[in-house]
């Protein structure tokens, strides 16, 4: 760390005019010793009055209006063009509501471990720990899940993808990925994997760049000491959002193996679903996996959070 220290934060947003008043103060009332902070707010074409409650809450924030929907990923990918060298990227949800020493532990954190992404604490509004921390995707882990469901399978490492004991969020450690909501990236790591991938749109994006960090040789480390609350995203109630994380699972999979191994991966995740035709989502995404024309094209929302969870 050092007094000249600059970081920068991109805060992507679509429709959020209601989420981000509180994250705008948040980042207004955040406390860095020995840095400044430049934020950018990355727009993807809202249709209400986000940028204009930017603009009147914060006018030191810089805003850049992408003109089109172009999801979560262009706009990290914007915003971090925007600000140009930074010592380190903080890419956000609007829909999170910082500690005020967040932004301070998550640098302090990566100054410290000499880790390439540093992630929060993330609560729920009632101050119930989320479960953010995940592993590899595998195709042990994809049917570990079909059968047991989500959380159940994160009991065991070799069948679960989420990181469900509560112990394990009690200490700083390492992950090979946590959820996108709230992602503090190194120049240094920024540099080396480059653009996040904007043809996954929505969901699944933070997994590709977490495990390309991870495959140059950064670490991706939690600390506790970060808090941040994040609101519930809409995927567990969207079918049209749920195709497009069921089909982004198995994009992603199938971008790091070859096609029999992707083929399994697949098969482990229809039949979860299918085991779960009961809700509509579960449905939804099923047909979108089958290659049902249209199911997983919805556009992206304020709260893009990888939460699989059977």
């Amino acid at each position: 760390m050092s007094e000249d220290s600059r970081l920068g934060v991109v805060v992507v947003t679509w429709n959020a005019e209601v989420d981000i008043p509180g994250l705008v103060e948040s980042l207004l009332n955040s406390r860095v010793d020995g840095a400044r902070l430049s934020v950018v707010v990355v727009d993807n074409d809202s249709h209400d009055d986000t940028v204009g409650m930017v603009r009147a809450l914060a006018p030191s924030f810089d805003v850049v209006q992408l003109g089109y929907n172009g999801g979560y990923a262009a706009g990290a990918n914007a915003g971090i063009a925007h600000l140009g060298d930074c010592d380190a990227y903080f890419v956000l949800n609007p829909d999170l509501l910082l500690g005020d020493d967040a932004i301070q532990a998550l640098w302090q954190e990566m100054c410290t471990s000499g880790a390439g992404i540093t992630v929060p604490r993330l609560t729920d509004g009632h101050g119930g720990l989320r479960f953010s921390l995940r592993r590899e995707p595998t195709i042990a882990r994809a049917w570990g899940e079909a059968i047991l469901g989500g959380h159940r399978s994160g009991l065991y490492p070799r069948w679960g993808e989420i990181i469900v004991d509560p112990a394990q969020y009690r200490e700083p450690r390492n992950a090979d990925w946590a959820t996108g909501a709230a992602m503090f990236v190194s120049r240094e790591c920024a540099r080396a994997v480059g653009d996040w991938d904007e043809t996954f749109f929505l969901y699944s994006e933070e997994i590709d760049f977490a495990l390309r960090a991870r495959d140059l040789g950064f670490v991706l480390r939690y600390t506790p000491a970060a808090m941040a609350l994040h609101a519930e995203g809409e995927v567990k109630q969207s079918p049209a959002l749920y195709s497009r994380l069921t089909v982004n699972r198995v994009k992603l999979y199938s971008s790091r193996h070859g096609s029999v191994a992707s083929g399994l991966f697949a098969a482990g995740i229809a039949l979860g679903l299918a085991l779960r035709m009961g809700r509509r989502t579960h449905r939804a995404g099923l047909l979108a996996l089958l290659g049902r024309p249209g199911i997983a094209q919805a556009p992206t929302t304020p709260s893009p959070t990888s939460d699989h969870a059977s």
